[in-house]
C-alpha cells in the first residue's frame, strides 16, 4: 500500500494521532475539516485499507467500532510530517 497516496487516509491518521473515534464521529470530524460530505464508501475503504496495512487497529465496543492509530500508523504519520515540513518551511 502507498502510504499516504491517499489524503483521506492521511487525515485519517492526522485525526486518530489525536484521539480514538468510533467510526461515525471519525467520518463527521472529517467532514467538519473538509466543509463537505465524505462518500460513505469511500471513507470505509479508506479506513479498511488502513486496518488492513496495520496502521490503524480496530476495536469492537458493543455495537461501536472505535479506531486508533497503532505505532506503526504513527512512525508512518510522523516520517510523513518531516518530509513535509523538509518540503515546506
Amino acid at each position: 500500500m502507498r502510504w499516504l497516496n491517499s489524503g483521506l487516509r492521511r487525515d485519517v491518521c492526522v485525526l486518530l494521532a489525536e484521539e480514538s473515534y468510533r467510526q461515525q464521529q471519525l467520518k463527521v470530524a472529517l467532514e467538519d475539516h473538509y466543509d463537505e460530505r465524505v462518500d460513505a464508501d469511500r471513507f470505509r475503504s479508506a479506513l479498511e485499507r488502513l486496518v488492513d496495512a496495520g496502521f490503524v487497529e480496530r476495536e469492537v465496543d458493543g455495537i461501536h467500532d472505535i479506531y486508533a492509530l497503532t505505532e506503526p500508523g504513527r512512525e508512518r504519520l510522523e516520517a510523513h510530517y518531516e518530509w513535509m515540513t523538509e518540503k515546506v518551511p
